[in-house]
């Protein structure tokens, strides 16, 4: 299998792709990478000695942060992040990782690699830290802010596969995120939605609040790309800023303020891993016609390779044709 890597994207780029590829072609010595960007600053990374299996592809093309995310995938094919995709697209790899330029990321999905056969629209969906340490795979968050009834029957399908073959989940539990838990709450597009995963094979448990998403009541939930934007950047402020008013009270001069940040520092340890997003990958842009995930923009080594790992896993479970398969017996 190869997973192709562009290492330009992303606040730490290329230091922090390199660094994690170097450690993952070690891990996945079946694996091979590429790795795409400038072959300069590529090598010149500390330590930036690779094994046989990673190979780099030159380009000093990058979609920035900046570029508008269509007009930048088609006047920039030379760039690393649709060179990537191309790599997919031309079954060259089999899934891509980039933590560029969101909005240019799934532009490339859709353009380049195309869409699965009976989804209209894909769906962004990353993994969000719950209160008992399991995680709920979230979709959309944020690929299309207007999705109908049957798009978000679309997102459950997906995710059920993806769940249950990249999170190790059997039958995971599919929820609907609304505002109340009763069967007539919601707006019109939320009730039809309803109604639809209740007629569904899946494991529908029904509407679940935020507050319970949290408490991970379901493994998976489903919602428009609008609201699930909103309620993954307030998840992730909400964390960043907890952790930071933690340390702000441990780190306060007096002697029982220290002594109580000696004894209790192994155990906060423990619970900032269990919120850190950088333990739990990449989010996948499920729906396209290709394998194509999406790392934190702020990714340290850390999270660029757990995101290789999701990489790995997706590939070696051949998730693509399994999704393929799920959507192609639902016409």
């Amino acid at each position: 299998m190869t997973i192709v890597v562009d290492a330009m994207g992303g606040d730490y780029a290329p230091d922090a792709p390199v660094e994690a590829v170097r450690q993952a072609a070690t891990t996945f010595s079946d694996t091979r990478f590429i790795v795409i960007g400038n072959e300069e600053k590529i090598n010149g990374v500390a330590g930036a000695s690779f094994p046989g299996n990673v190979t780099i592809h030159h380009t000093d093309v990058v979609i920035s942060g900046d570029d508008e995310p269509v007009r930048a995938v088609r006047r920039k094919p030379d760039s690393s992040l649709v060179m990537a995709a191309k790599m997919v697209s031309d079954n060259k790899a089999d899934v891509m990782v980039s933590a560029g330029n969101t909005g240019a990321i799934m532009a490339a999905g859709a353009l380049v690699m195309g869409r699965l056969k009976n989804v209209e629209r894909p769906a962004l969906a990353p993994v969000l830290p719950t209160f008992n340490g399991s995680g709920v795979l979230l979709l959309d968050a944020g690929a299309t802010m207007d999705a109908s009834a049957e798009n978000l029957l679309d997102y459950a399908y997906m995710a059920a596969e993806y769940t249950k073959y990249v999170l190790d989940i059997e039958n995971p539990r599919i929820g609907l995120l609304n505002v109340g838990t009763e069967d007539t709450k919601g707006n019109a597009v939320v009730k039809q939605a309803f109604l639809l995963l209740s007629e569904s094979s899946l494991n529908f448990v029904g509407n679940v609040e935020a507050r319970e998403m949290m408490a991970g009541c379901a493994d998976v939930v489903v919602c428009d790309g609008f609201v699930g934007n909103v309620v993954l950047k307030l998840a992730e402020g909400l964390g960043l800023g907890l952790f930071a008013g933690l340390k702000e009270v441990m780190t306060e001069s007096g002697l029982v303020t220290r002594m109580a940040a000696g004894v209790l520092a192994p155990k906060l340890r423990t619970l900032r891993s269990r919120y850190d997003w950088a333990e739990h990958g990449g989010a996948p842009f499920l729906g396209v016609a290709g394998g194509c995930i999406k790392a934190h923009g702020s990714s340290n080594p850390r999270a660029w390779y757990m995101a290789l790992t999701q990489a790995h896993k997706f590939a070696a479970n051949d998730v693509l044709a399994k999704l393929t398969s799920a959507m192609v017996a639902r016409s």
